[in-house]
């Protein structure tokens, strides 16, 4: 494949994407034809830039020597020439491009929009935008600091020892060689101590910092002196430091129905009749969430009341189920704002099956964890709860819908007695640090997206 030739046809527009996305992959491999790449690309668009200006250079009345009639191909030689040399002048005035001063190493089921550098594994990056929509991506900058994007995220490349967080959640790791590293948002600096730290940023400019190891120099918009925060406490640009150690994972940054499968297909959610669906958490004195938009669920083993679990029950009056061919749970995966993905691997989820029928009876006006009695055990008795189906969300990835199914499933719904049946979901992957994602699911109180959804294939519904 000639790259050269793809270079100049690449000046004019004239690429595919399959040939475009090739040339990315070749300039980076290939540092030849990187040069010929940059070299090509930098003076095309000196030459954009100044398409109205130089030919003025050759309009320019000045007095000429009376001459011999010159040869065509000479005249033209010698508008190349002036071109050239009216490039080389703007080229010297306004300098190289920006150097490289960051390398994205890795994009981990990414989407991009909006940026201006290049989004490809292993791109060089200068000064200039990433602008993140969905996934992770990590960049390493020559002065040894790492940072990792968590989409939705809008971060500005500025040197080798600095970056701005326009808006969304970024982790910093730090070494020794890039003591002083900042990460700057609308209204706070956050300058590295040596330590690993997360940052978060609204739209509005509110801003948060949680140091999970060492020691970070904050300096804010709206206080004269800096304030020096220290590994598990963390910092909120408005409201002054949280309780030490916080407890409270950090909040994240996000932007604010499922189809049938087919034909023969019914679906029973949680807002269905008496339906009704709730999350309980160890450590919260907030009371019952069962009004609330989300369903948060997280284990861990490092900040034990942050420890989550969700429950549902759906409404199956009216259903065949002893003539229930199929089914499956339909849960659709939201933001829920806390947590950093970075710290939590891929994540393993089980469903269990509520057999025990008192226990299952669960009211959402007064579940809490206190209340909630062996449902909240470490290892759920199989007395009371019977392992149906797992899931798995890969770390990074888009917010979606989640299905699942299983034989031991449709026979759970098939053998219930009761009208109505209720699940408990819980996640069995820890994290490697307290501020650790929490995984979220619409609820039936959500107002955008569907509830928890019981999809049945049964002959007839009455």
């Amino acid at each position: 494949m000639n790259f050269h030739d793809h270079i100049d046809r690449s000046l004019d527009g004239q690429l595919s994407p399959e040939e475009w996305d090739a040339l990315q992959r070749a300039v980076i491999g290939d540092p030849e034809l990187c040069r010929d790449y940059v070299e090509k690309r930098w003076i095309h668009a000196l030459l954009e830039a100044e398409g109205d200006t130089l030919p003025a250079l050759l309009e320019e009345p000045q007095w000429v020597k009376p001459a011999p009639v010159i040869r065509p191909v000479a005249w033209l030689a010698a508008a190349a020439a002036v071109v050239f040399f009216g490039a080389s002048i703007v080229l010297f005035v306004q300098g190289r491009p920006a150097p490289v001063v960051a390398t994205l190493i890795e994009a981990e089921n990414c989407r991009w929009a909006g940026s201006d550098l290049p989004t490809v594994e292993g791109a060089g990056l200068g000064a200039g935008t990433l602008a993140l929509t969905e996934g992770m991506a990590t960049i390493r900058f020559k002065s040894g600091a790492t940072v990792t994007l968590e989409a939705p995220s809008v971060l500005e490349v500025e040197s080798a020892m600095s970056c701005r967080l326009v808006e969304g959640s970024v982790v910093a790791d730090v070494p020794e060689s890039a003591h002083g590293f900042t990460i700057d948002t609308a209204k706070m600096e956050v300058i590295d101590l040596g330590t690993r730290f997360g940052v978060t940023t609204t739209p509005l400019g509110d801003s948060n910092v949680f140091v999970f190891e060492g020691e970070v120099k904050v300096n804010r918009e709206d206080h004269p002196e800096a304030k020096h925060v220290f590994a598990g406490s963390s910092l909120v640009s408005k409201v002054g430091a949280l309780p030490e150690p916080a407890d409270q994972e950090v909040r994240r940054v996000e932007p604010p129905s499922s189809s049938s499968p087919g034909p023969g297909w019914t679906a029973v959610s949680t807002a269905t009749g008496r339906g009704r669906d709730a999350y309980v958490r160890r450590g919260d004195a907030h009371g019952p969430t069962g009004d609330h938009p989300l369903l948060m669920v997280k284990h861990t083993d490092l900040a034990p009341n942050n420890e989550r679990r969700a429950l549902l029950s759906f409404d199956l009056a009216g259903v065949d189920r002893a003539a229930l061919g199929s089914a499956k749970l339909v849960l659709k995966v939201e933001p829920s704002g806390l947590g950093f993905s970075s710290l939590v691997p891929d994540s393993r989820f089980a469903v269990y099956g509520l057999i025990d029928e008192a226990v299952a009876a669960w009211k959402e006006t007064d579940l809490t964890w206190e209340a909630a009695g062996p449902l909240v055990e470490e290892t759920l008795s199989t007395n009371i709860a019977t392992r149906l189906a797992d899931f798995e969300i890969r770390k990074g990835s888009p917010n979606g819908f989640v299905e699942v199914s299983s034989d031991a499933f449709v026979d759970f719904l098939r053998s219930r007695p009761d009208e109505i049946v209720s699940l408990i979901l819980v996640r069995e992957t820890g994290e490697s640090d307290q501020q650790g994602l929490v995984h979220a699911f619409a609820s039936k109180e959500h107002p955008t997206a569907p509830a928890p959804t019981l999809w049945l294939q049964t002959p007839d519904v009455q």
